[in-house]
């Protein structure tokens, strides 16, 4: 269904700013909006209007659409609206990695990817249909929600490794069912966390037979861990595209380019479709129980480890599988600990400790890292997050050769959990503007695709992505000369600077750089 505009919405005239033009310039235009739409776009319009909204030495833009975030419960803090709006974010898509809140209580969600999701301030089951209402109306963005694949095995089967029977294989294939009918854009997993990790390709391939009927997305965060190892994850995926012909989306792609860039033009010549989002960072940020223990030590819960490291023995032989785990890591290797950076750590022991790495930490503690990624496990009920450097970090130039590609989306993989999150989450779509876009590594045109019209396409959102007469007027007013990421690893909460304002559903919802209080958030179902 096509999302309708918000009723009754003030006309408002952007005046003196410019738009881009077909040709991908940016040409001098009025934008005039109401009803919720754009109703007209062309130079000098006149028109008697409520209000007037100065755009002089300034572009609009359609809002942006972030194809990746972790901001399913921080959409209701307002710090978070701050800091997403600042970038020119008007939508998200949530439910990414397999867990959401929805189907089931969010309980699960809550306890898992509490460290990345948020407590959701008021869902408390009911389903996807029942999620995306909490979404309406209450939240000055806009908000689509995939089905998550670990949330709906974890209902049918818990945490428990294995395929599922024909039996729970079928009470996983009805809970898809209804959660795209109930207006989800697409189903996620996450094949690195629990129990998505237990998930065979031969049931995701039944799974997308219902996404492909519904002309859904299949989101995937791939298997085996990324970087040097993405081959493994895109030829799962492929398979799924060729056994059931679904549309596809790799979630946050990142890989050495030389690895990336010639995996993605096999599967072109292949003539295999797929999109993927990537962000113009080079470390990750993820659980710290997901990087450090196996899944079926993982899948134990906190109370378990707990009493698995009761003993000396116990925890000594955790502490091996840690050390295994980590050194076998491409991405890692030897100097691991050096490369983490504790993020979010929900103790009274450690959380002072948040922004520093392991080995420093290690050094302070007079403890072995891996011994002490077990402390910092059991002290949080594995709630800890961290953020990972990769040995040789990318340049703009080289992240440029994924972003200029026709299949990348524009993704934060934004975490607002954390006294010292990642900085993508305040940056991510600044960044692409200021370090892309201005100097030229791709054109306006290239970055308001990327950002916001082929993903308002590809996850099926309706007329949003475009400054266009009767599309919806989700819009962001940009300083091209000034506007930039303030967010960095140090400082990673400041916000962007350079957009100042941007309307939602054609109502301000940023005014002056602040929040209007306005919250024309509509729940987006698949169109």
């Amino acid at each position: 269904m096509t999302p309708t505009p918000a009723p009754n919405a003030a006309r408002i005239l952007l005046r003196g700013g410019s738009v881009l033009g077909v040709d991908g310039a940016f040409e001098r235009a009025d934008v005039l909006v109401g009803d919720g739409v754009v109703l007209a776009v062309a130079p000098d319009l006149r028109d008697r209007t409520d209000e007037v909204l100065d755009c002089s030495g300034r572009v609009v833009l359609p809002g942006f659409i972030d194809a990746h975030s972790h901001a399913d419960a921080a959409l209701f803090d307002p710090a978070a609206q701050l800091a997403l709006l600042r970038q020119g974010v008007t939508s998200v898509v949530l439910g990414q990695d397999g867990v959401g809140f929805a189907p089931g209580s969010g309980a699960y969600a809550t306890r898992y990817f509490g460290a990345i999701n948020g407590p959701h301030p008021t869902y408390r089951g009911g389903g996807i249909g029942a999620l995306l209402g909490t979404y309406e109306g209450t939240t000055p963005l806009n908000a689509a929600v995939l089905v998550p694949a670990g949330t709906v095995r974890h209902e049918v089967r818990g945490d428990e490794p294995g395929p599922a029977s024909e039996r729970e294989l079928h009470a996983m294939r009805a809970l898809v069912r209804r959660g795209l009918a109930e207006g989800a854009v697409g189903l996620s997993t996450g094949l690195d966390y629990i129990p998505g990790a237990f998930a065979g390709t031969a049931e995701l391939i039944e799974l997308c037979r219902d996404v492909a009927a519904a002309r859904g997305l299949y989101v995937s965060h791939v298997r085996g861990g990324y970087e040097a190892n993405l081959g493994t994850g895109l030829r799962e995926v492929r398979r799924i595209i060729e056994e059931t012909g679904v549309r596809a989306h790799v979630s946050h792609l990142h890989a050495p380019i030389d690895v990336a860039v010639p995996l993605l033009d096999d599967l072109e010549r292949a003539g295999i479709e797929l999109s993927f989002d990537s962000y113009p960072y080079s470390r990750g940020c993820t659980l710290l129980s997901m990087l450090a223990l196996p899944p079926e030590l993982a899948s134990t819960g906190p109370d378990l480890l707990q009493s698995a490291a009761g003993s000396a023995g116990g925890r000594e032989r955790i502490r091996r599988l840690v050390t295994g785990r980590v050194t076998a890591r491409p991405d890692l290797g030897p100097g691991w600990a050096e490369q983490i950076t504790l993020s979010h750590v929900p103790s009274s022991t450690y959380g002072h400790l948040e922004g520093r790495t392991l080995a420093h930490v290690a050094r302070i503690e007079g403890e072995d890292p891996a011994a002490l990624a077990i402390e910092l496990l059991l002290a949080t009920r594995m709630q800890a997050t961290v953020i990972m450097a990769v040995p040789i970090p990318r340049s703009a130039q080289q992240l440029a050769a994924l972003f200029v590609r026709d299949g990348h989306l524009g993704g934060s993989d934004g975490i607002f959990v954390g006294g010292h999150p990642h900085p993508r989450a305040a940056g991510t779509f600044a960044r692409y503007l200021a370090d892309y876009a201005r100097p030229g590594l791709l054109t306006w045109a290239q970055v308001v695709d990327h950002l916001s019209t082929a993903t308002a396409a590809r996850f099926r959102l309706g007329k949003r992505g475009a400054v266009r007469p009767g599309w919806i007027a989700d819009l962001t007013v940009v300083s091209p000369d000034e506007v930039a990421p303030q967010a960095t690893y140090e400082n990673p909460k400041a916000l962007a600077i350079g957009i100042d304002d941007v309307l939602v559903a054609g109502i301000p919802v940023l005014s002056g750089g602040r929040l209007t209080g306005a919250t024309p958030g509509r729940a987006l179902r698949r169109a």
